[in-house]
């Protein structure tokens, strides 16, 4: 029912900055049905780490402590798209990041758990050198 499409990864030296885009097809406006997107981060061997979410029809942020102040996560219902900006970047950022959602009326801190999204992209793959 939804597709998404992670782009903007690649390779920036530490204490660099990032874009990532996320773009949704078959994604709907709100208010029905509405969405809570996320972006996740794994490291290989590692469980997958919620870093932000956002709500389609109420755009509060959701970060995790890892992240904050660090990386904005931002919606544009126009073109069915979120973004992760990343400034500051760290060696730790590294890994493959994944966006995901879920239809939900609402989101919150349990988005940022795995087990709490429906749909995945297929990832990006983000280096960081020191």
């Amino acid at each position: 029912q939804v597709q998404l499409v992670e782009s903007g990864g690649g390779s920036v030296q530490a204490g660099g900055s990032l874009r990532l885009s996320c773009a949704a097809s078959e994604y709907r406006q709100p208010r029905q049905p509405s969405y809570c997107m996320a972006w996740f981060r794994q490291l290989p061997g590692k469980e997958r780490e919620g870093l932000a979410a956002i709500h389609t029809g109420s755009p509060s942020p959701y970060y995790s402590d890892s992240v904050r102040g660090r990386f904005t996560i931002s919606l544009d219902n126009g073109k069915h798209k979120i973004s992760l900006q990343m400034n500051n970047l760290k060696p730790e950022d590294a890994g493959t990041y994944y966006c995901a959602a879920a239809p939900t009326v609402g989101c919150g801190n349990w988005a940022l758990e795995s087990r709490g999204m429906d749909y995945w992209g297929k990832g990006i793959l983000v280096t960081i050198s020191s």
